[in-house]
This record gives C-alpha cells, structure tokens and sequence, in this order.
C-alpha cells in the first residue's frame, strides 16, 4: 500500500508547522493504529506518505477504506482549503527485501496506483480486487484499463471513493463491447473499440478520450450507448492519450488523418457515417475530402474549421495561451481546479456530479505534457478550404450558449461545407450532457438525418 498527502506542497507552504503536527498525530492516533490492526508493517514513511506491506489484499483495503472513512471526522475542524486528504494506492506483488526497503515492480504500480486516487479515495489493481470478498468490494467502481507511467503494460484498475457517483447503468451493448489495438505507420500503437451492430459510424477523436472509461463515464455513456444501440459504432483513442500510447514524438493535423486511416482500416470498415465533435469535426473534414469513396455522411457537433488561434481573434488566442499555461502548470494536480476550467467550458449546465466525474477523466485520459500539445495542435487547425471541397451530406449542429467554441465558428462551419444543414441547440453547452434539452432534440435531428441518408 502507498499513501501520500494530496496537496502536499500546497498545504506545506500555506502553514509548513501546522501540517507537519497534524500529520503526525493523525499517524499515531489513526493511521498507525489502523495498520497494526490489520497485521500490516510500515516500511517507511516520507514528509506526505509512507509505504506499508500487508500480509493479505482483504487486510490492505479493510484498512485503506478505514483510514479513508475516518479522515474527515479527525480533520473536521480544519478549514475546507487547509484539510489533509490522502490518495492510496494498492497492489498484490512479489517484492524485494533490502536495506528495510522494499522494491519491485508491485511497489512501483502501488505507487503509479496511489497517484491515480482522487483525494480521500483508494484505487486498486484488477489482481487485488480479484481477491476480495463482495463484502469487501462494495463500492469499488471500475475505471477501467489504465495506463500508468513508467509501466509497459495497462492495468486494470479500481477505486473506492467517498463521494457518492453518478453512474451509467450496464447495459447489453458494454457487454459487447470490443477493444483491440492497432499500429500507426509510425509506429504508434492506437486503441479503438466496436460496439453494436448495424450500419456503421466511425467517431472522430476530441478533446481527450478514453474507450473504457468513456463507455463507463455518465458524461459520455448516453451518447454512445443511444448511438451504438441502433448501428456499429468505432471508436479510438487519438494517440497521446487514453489507452493509446502516450509516449509519442509526433502529435500533428497529419498524423491524427493518418491514425483515423488506420483505425478505419484495422476495423474493416468499407463504407460509413462520421461523428465528430469539437476539434474532430475539422479532423473529419479532412478525410471526407481525402476519402471520398469510403465516408457516405457527415455529422457534426460543436465544430469549428479554425482553431482558436486562427480566427483573428487576440481574444480568443489569449485565453487559448492562458488555458495552455494552466494545462502546463497544474494539470496533472491532485487539485481539480486547473482542469475544471475546461470542464466549466465544455458542460457548463451540468450537475456537479457530472462535473466531476470530467475532471477526473480529464486527469486519466493523458499527461499534462500531451494535454498542452494536443491543445496547441487544436488551436492551429484550420480546414477552410477543405471544407469547400466536401461532397457528402452534413449535419452540423452546435449549442446556442456553447462557452468552448463560439456558436459563430459553428455557423461558419456549416457556411463553408455546400448543402449542409444547420441546427442550433438550446444550452451552454459544448459536450452533450443527458440531462440537457440539446440531447433529445440532437438525436431528433440526428435520427432523421441518418434516415435520409441511408447507405450500404
């Protein structure tokens, strides 16, 4: 089990002897205790955590949720801004004894899994919750299949929060949901997902993704799942982010056009609809017009077919130069803060339950690193003239109040690409949220367009 102090430094430098007393008398009067009971052995501790070996998963987990649940009653009295909150992670793992140390690769993914935690929660590997009694897994939900640094492989992983979640329901078509892995000409490999039968729709990538927990996310799972319940429905991981390889030396316009080739091409699809949203509606633009014979209609959401720095617009590219600096600086914070902002952006009239279920996928889904570049590319796109060359049928649709992406840059959109039809959406906004007015009538309007436009 590692455990460690989410806003460590934040918390030091706010009231440095305050911290470091509290800390203390938590580990004597809490923590300490808490892991004796459970037969566990404290390696080491550090200034904001420690390491601690257990003789059983079961015993583990009883003892992080303990530790988790009893927390905000000993911090009560703390102020909201100066509460201690710990993040832990938990892994079952042959180790190394050495020097009253412990080392191996299952302390290195209990420690990736700890900084996976949200503040006050418990994130688990897929082998230690294998291991528990249903007793003991109740109220672990799946995030599914992670990515962590420095580990060549992904894991499965779980986590115990203290918020109650808003979650989607299963439902048939995550039970038939498929993912597999393909390789970029480059070399990069790209995870994609089909799910539902019938005549096909590929999906455009956007502002970061993860298939797994997209799927799960109740952000993003009404969408998908009213979509794949009457088609087949494809979708990937732009490179960069979710279960794609992070690690990547290009992330340009050309290689997310070539990574679409890809996925289209390792997913067999002949024939089919696009759906994009956001900055993949211009992505999508540019391969309607470079493959013609393959796509038979476009749909389009909260598009644009110039990035922010591309709309001569010194408003617009400043707050895109301020966004880039907080990605930058804080977005890989235990602090939701920084990536609420674009959460605000993008479902402005969502609960805040919802809300923070993006923060967190945000925080998942890539590195604060690929976040700025894939950002940055975002702003530079600008298919204005392409969008004059498409042949398709389109469907663009775009939010009155949309607070991402003005709703002039989606009329332009629209303006450019001959014969496409315009729908304006009530709400502010950029992302479809269930709840919202926007999400019946998008499927209205989306549902008769599909109709239309039958293909084989």
């Amino acid at each position: 089990m590692a455990a460690d102090m989410a806003g460590y430094s934040r918390l030091m430098e706010a009231d440095q002897d305050g911290v470091i007393a509290r800390q203390k008398r938590y580990l004597k009067t809490v923590i300490s205790p808490a892991i004796a009971d459970a037969g566990g052995t404290i390696v080491k501790t550090t200034g904001d955590g420690l390491l601690v070996e257990f003789p059983t998963a079961q015993s583990a987990v009883r003892c992080a949720v303990l530790i988790q649940k009893s927390m905000p009653d000993i911090d009560a009295d703390a102020p909201e801004n100066r509460k201690i909150q710990y993040r832990i992670g938990i892994n079952i793992g042959d180790i190394v004894f050495d020097s009253g140390d412990i080392f191996g690769d299952g302390v290195n993914i209990a420690a990736r899994l700890e900084s996976i935690a949200e503040p006050g929660g418990v994130c688990v590997s897929d082998a230690v919750r294998q291991m528990l009694t249903e007793h003991d897994a109740d109220g672990f939900s799946d995030l599914g299949t992670q990515k962590v640094k420095n580990i060549s492989r992904p894991i499965r992983v779980w986590q115990w929060s203290p918020r109650k979640r808003t979650a989607a329901e299963p439902s048939s078509e995550e039970l038939t949901q498929s993912v597999s892995f393909c390789i970029a000409p480059d070399g990069v490999q790209l995870a994609y997902a089909s799910v539902g039968t019938g005549k096909p729709i590929f999906k455009g990538p956007n502002w970061l993704n993860h298939i797994e927990y997209d799927w799960r996310s109740p952000v993003w799972h009404p969408l998908l799942a009213r979509m794949a319940a009457q088609h087949r429905l494809v979708r990937y991981d732009q490179r960069g982010n979710g279960l794609s390889d992070w690690d990547v030396d290009e992330i340009s316009i050309d290689a997310m056009i070539s990574d679409m080739e890809t996925v289209v091409d390792a997913s067999q699809l002949d024939r089919f609809a696009i759906f994009s949203i956001s900055q993949g509606c211009a992505f999508s633009v540019r391969y309607a017009v470079q493959n013609p014979d393959r796509v038979s209609c476009l749909v389009l959401l909260s598009g644009y077919a110039r990035g922010a720095l591309k709309r001569q617009s010194e408003e617009q590219a400043s707050l895109h130069r301020a966004g880039n600096t907080l990605i930058e600086q804080g977005w890989g914070s235990p602090n939701p803060a920084f990536r609420h902002l674009f959460t605000e952006s993008i479902i402005a009239d969502a609960s805040p339950e919802l809300k923070n279920n993006f923060d967190e996928l945000q925080r998942l889904a890539t590195s604060p690193k690929n976040a700025a570049r894939i950002n940055e590319m975002n702003a530079n796109v600008d298919v204005t003239d392409l969008a004059r060359q498409v042949k398709v049928p389109t469907l663009v649709l775009h939010m009155e109040g949309d607070r991402r992406v003005p709703l002039e840059e989606g009329r332009r959109l629209a303006a450019l690409i001959p014969g496409a039809q315009f729908v304006t959406l009530p709400g502010n906004n950029h992302a479809l949220v269930e709840s919202s007015p926007s999400f019946d009538r998008f499927f209205e309007e989306f549902d008769r367009f599909m109709a239309a436009n039958d293909w084989v």
